[in-house]
């Protein structure tokens, strides 16, 4: 099993709302004791552990709008099929915190997600989605997106990091089912923010 964060390389983005995928990454690399990470087909990559169960946690480094390339070249070079990768990424259409795990499905204006899709040729593959809300009325969403999460939010977006791992975890150990039932609930709470909004 092969798990992409997806992000974009450099100090400048390393905590952006656009790098969720990242950080969620370097937390199961955490959780797992694993590390460094290492460099190959432009990513960053090791080997972890999840409850015992052997996994490759790759962070490719050549921006969001050519993720494809490296999880491609991964993909050959282990003989995996994309059933077998896990992507983990930030999605403006769900209220921050908020995660979906999902199978195939459209790219819906994600750059990273739209290039794994052409470079694989499919849309089958599992994803973890991790909502980071869209902006407020006249701020563009790409400087939104490459901005780092405000103080008021870091606490909500460290939740959800965690949650988003678990998930993962969940996907690896039992099944993509199994994290969709557990994650994709909406509780009376999201109901209730929803509603306010």
């Amino acid at each position: 099993m092969m798990v992409v964060g997806l992000g974009n390389p450099g100090p400048e983005y390393e905590c952006s709302r656009h790098n969720v995928g990242f950080l969620v990454v370097d937390e199961l690399a955490r959780r797992g004791k694993a590390g460094p990470f290492q460099v190959r087909f432009d990513s960053f990559y090791l080997r972890a552990r999840i409850h015992g169960e052997e996994v490759l946690l790759v962070k490719p480094q050549s921006f969001m709008n050519a993720s494809g390339r490296p999880v491609r070249a991964w993909l050959d070079a282990l003989q995996l099929l994309p059933s077998r990768l896990i992507v983990v990424h930030d999605d403006l259409d769900l209220p921050l915190g908020r995660l979906k795990v999902t199978r195939g499905g459209g790219h819906g204006g994600h750059r990273g997600v739209r290039s794994l899709q052409e470079a694989l040729g499919t849309s089958d593959f599992p994803r973890v989605k991790v909502g980071i809300c869209r902006p407020p009325a006249g701020l563009d969403p790409v400087a939104y997106v490459l901005a780092p999460f405000d103080p008021a939010e870091a606490e909500e977006a460290a939740a959800a990091i965690g949650s988003a791992a678990d998930a993962v975890e969940m996907v690896v150990v039992r099944s993509l089912e199994a994290a969709q039932n557990r994650f994709n609930v909406r509780s009376k709470e999201w109901v209730s923010r929803e509603v306010k909004a």
